[in-house]
């Protein structure tokens, strides 16, 4: 088992098949995963999936797991969208880094910015600030000029930008 923390980011882009997916790897190779999901993602579970995704972070543990089709392996705690004095929200937390995925273009200019006005932002600012690893999956294309603007000032501040591509 990994001890230490992964922090897996979901925010409100279409395509939440690629989140309940990396959970499922990462759960079954026993990772630690501090998962956090934005106001937006329960929006798209109902508006997509007619599936409405619950607000409490114990039986958001156990919806996660349902969905991703892993019950029992790695370590899973969830975390409410606005409780940014959680601790995946301070720097003094270690993790192995975070993952934002799928990641709207809402939620890669927040960052490119320097905004962050829930956990799941503000998580993904304190891994820029402390120089850990940040994978940004863009959900949204073709990018305009903004969103390649927004990403390159992302790739500058040290993420990583993984273009989801189902093929």
């Amino acid at each position: 088992m990994y001890n230490i923390p992964l922090i897996l980011g979901v925010s409100g882009a279409s395509g939440l098949i690629y989140a309940v997916r990396a959970l499922k790897f990462l759960l079954d190779a026993d990772y630690t995963i501090e998962l956090v999901a934005s106001k937006s993602t329960y929006m798209v579970w109902q508006s997509e999936q007619n599936i409405r995704m619950p607000i409490e972070p114990d039986q958001q543990e156990q919806f996660w797991r349902q969905q991703a089709g892993v019950e029992v392996k790695g370590k899973l705690r969830c975390h409410p969208w606005g409780d940014v004095g959680a601790n995946i929200a301070s720097g003094s937390f270690r993790t192995l880094g975070m993952v934002v995925i799928p990641c709207s273009m809402g939620t890669v200019a927040k960052l490119a910015c320097g905004l962050s006005s829930d956990l799941l932002e503000r998580s993904a600012d304190v891994q820029l600030k402390e120089g850990r690893k940040l994978v940004i999956v863009p959900r949204e294309t073709p990018f305009s000029l903004i969103h390649l603007r927004n990403l390159t000032a992302l790739a500058e501040a040290g993420a990583r930008i993984v273009p989801a591509i189902p093929a």
